[in-house]
């Protein structure tokens, strides 16, 4: 990470107080559906396949996770977001996240659902925006 005071998911804080204590703890996976979102963009460019795992709803969790090598993220933006508040059981996350890979780049843009089970905020699916 190269601004220490901006968290991997583009938030204007540190990842120690962002997105670090979400991966750390659960912490809840995230007080949100787009918290949870911006999560699982940080522990996707940290290759942390526990808390993806984790976080991924039983319903359509995969039974591995590979990540490639050569694949870097460059950045995510929040498109927009419906419910996935704190009174809410279901919502959703439109984002855009940058990558390279292979000496290419890449956009991947997609409308992600969550739903909060027993407390916790967790992937369930999402749709590729084309």
């Amino acid at each position: 990470m190269a601004d220490p005071s901006t968290c991997i998911c583009g938030q204007d804080q540190p990842y120690r107080s962002c997105c670090g204590p979400v991966h750390a703890n659960g912490a809840g996976f995230g007080t949100s559906a787009e918290a949870l979102m911006r999560a699982r963009y940080s522990a996707y460019t940290l290759a942390d396949r526990p808390f993806l795992l984790a976080s991924w709803h039983p319903d359509t969790r995969p039974a591995t996770l590979e990540f490639s090598p050569d694949q870097q993220w460059h950045g995510l933006e929040i498109v927009d977001t419906e419910r996935g508040g704190p009174l809410d059981t279901e919502g959703w996350v439109e984002f855009r996240a940058r990558f390279r890979r292979g000496g290419e780049h890449y956009e991947l843009r997609e409308r992600s659902r969550f739903l909060r089970v027993d407390g916790q905020w967790l992937y369930l699916d999402g749709v590729v925006v084309e």
